[in-house]
Formats: structure tokens, C-alpha cells, sequence
């Protein structure tokens, strides 16, 4: 199993991003085409110094066991003289686990605060024997978005890349932190919606589905209002070909995940969210 493709929909799953039109670019240049609130008016939904902590948990037959730890933070920085924000994940299997098979996935990302404009992503990763780097720079001041990446590989020497993208690609984390501005309002029920994302040398294209408001039980917090998606999966050597993603975002001004589960060719991998600091709103439980 690799890690990645459990983590990536993590994060992916929340770039509702709609087909990317020239018309939809906003003024500063920055991804208007996600139908985002306006973050000069009501702000962004963290703040620097919030940390999200996730449990992934693996079931299959009698076994049913937590397997690894994923966690997101926040923190102000600096790149070339700009001030930027830089969100972190670090997802790695727990210390039994590691006598098997060591799984660890370093995302960080670096984009300025006030109209997340994407200025670095770095990624480490490990799986086994198996090893992954990639830097990308990011030029958003030429007519087209550019990102330079150094990729490199246990199995591939370093290559540098340049991979021409639109103004709605952006890597993973980035796109998270984005999409939790999201204006919900615009975000059509039941139809699905492409989203796109650039890890190593490749731009993905995946879709999701908001399939309306729910209610989900949280451990220690009770019931909590939330925003229930599905996300389709690639199909091979971990998804089967019919699975989707499930995936629970709180409905309030957070906009945290809470809770995603997906069916694998062998049992089912789920995540929760396990402890949440420093968050910009107090985390609330629903009132029914």
C-alpha cells in the first residue's frame, strides 16, 4: 500500500476546483477560479499555529488497527524577502510499524498570506526501501504560471523539470489551504467537479461530488455539523475499481476534516481527526 494515495485524497478532496476558464482569473492573478469568499472581507478560516492531528486506521477481517499519524499545521515564514505562510504535513506509520515496512510523507508548502499566491512546495518521502524528492519554485509573474521542479528517486536520477500550468494547479497542500476558503454557496450539490493538482512531474485531474450537509459523531466532541464528499479513486494496486473516498468537513468557520473512509482491494482504511490546536474559531459540537 502506498502512503501517498492515502494521503493525497486527504488533501485533494478539498480543492473543489471547477474547470479553469481565463474569465474566472481574479484581478491579483491568484486561482479565483476555486469559487472562494473573499479573504479581505471575512479572512481565512486558520491562522498561523493551528495543528491538526489524524489517526489513519486499517481493517481487514478481524484485524482493525491504527496504523499511522497525519498531521497539518500552520506557521508564518518567510520566502526571498516575502512574507508567506507555510502549511506542513507530515504523515508517517507508528513506531510498530516501522519494523515492517517504514512509511513517511513530508509535505510543506509556502504561499503569501494574503492572496495565497504559491511560492515553494517541498516533498520527502520514504516507503521501504523506496525514497522520493521534489522542490518545485513556482514563477506566477510570467503570462503563464510556471513551476520549475527538481525531481528525484531511489529508481530516477535528479531531473529538472518545467511543467506549464494553468492558474488553478497548484501542489496539494497548497490547494488545501486554499480550498478552505471555499464559497459553498456555488458549489452545486450531486454534480461532480474536476480538480486538479501537480505532485513530482505530473498534473492530476481527479473529480469529487458534494453530496450535501450531515452530521457526524467525533469522539470526545460529540455530534458535528459537517459537509459530506466523495472523491473517486484511482484504480490499481490499492483502490478497487468501483471505490470512492468519503470525506466529512466540519460546516463552520473552521473547515477542518474530520472524518474520510475508503473501501481497498483488501479491507478499508479510515481516518480521523484526533486533536486540533490553535484554531483561528472555537471547535463546536451540533446542537441536535
Amino acid at each position: 500500500m502506498t502512503f501517498l494515495k492515502l494521503l493525497i485524497p486527504l488533501l485533494a478532496v478539498l480543492a473543489l476546483s471547477p474547470a479553469p476558464s481565463a474569465d474566472a482569473l481574479g484581478e491579483e492573478g491568484t486561482a479565483a477560479c476555486l469559487p472562494l469568499r473573499d479573504i479581505k472581507t471575512v479572512g481565512t478560516p486558520f491562522r498561523a499555529g493551528e495543528k491538526l492531528t489524524y489517526m489513519l486506521n486499517f481493517k481487514v477481517g478481524p484485524v482493525n488497527t491504527d496504523v499511522a499519524s497525519v498531521t497539518l499545521s500552520i506557521a508564518e515564514d518567510e520566502i526571498d524577502g516575502r512574507k508567506a505562510l507555510s502549511s506542513r504535513l507530515l504523515g508517517q506509520t507508528s513506531r510498530f510499524y516501522n519494523t515492517f515496512f517504514k512509511l513517511k510523507e513530508d509535505f510543506q508548502s509556502w504561499f503569501t498570506p494574503d492572496n495565497f499566491e504559491p511560492l515553494r512546495f517541498t516533498r520527502s518521502s520514504r516507503e521501504g526501501r523506496y525514497t522520493c524528492t521534489n522542490v518545485y519554485r513556482y514563477d506566477y509573474g510570467a503570462p503563464s504560471p510556471v513551476i520549475y521542479a527538481d525531481v528525484e528517486s531511489s529508481r530516477e536520477p535528479l531531473r529538472h523539470v518545467r511543467m506549464d500550468v494553468d492558474r488553478c494547479t497548484f501542489d496539494p497542500v497548497t490547494l488545501f489551504c486554499l480550498a478552505r476558503n471555499m464559497d459553498m454557496t456555488r458549489v452545486g450539490e450531486g454534480v461532480p467537479v474536476r480538480l486538479r493538482f501537480a505532485i513530482s512531474d505530473e498534473v492530476c485531474d481527479i473529480h469529487f461530488v458534494y453530496r450535501g450537509k450531515d452530521l457526524k459523531e467525533m469522539p470526545g466532541v460529540g455530534l458535528v455539523n459537517a459537509m459530506k464528499f466523495s472523491i473517486e479513486v484511482v484504480e490499481g494496486d490499492v483502490f478497487t475499481d468501483d471505490s470512492d473516498l468519503l470525506l466529512w468537513i466540519s460546516d463552520d468557520a473552521n473547515r477542518i476534516p474530520l472524518c474520510f473512509e475508503a473501501p481497498l482491494k483488501i479491507g478499508m482504511v479510515r481516518g480521523r481527526l484526533v486533536a486540533a490546536e490553535g484554531l483561528r474559531v472555537a471547535y463546536t459540537k451540533s446542537g441536535k
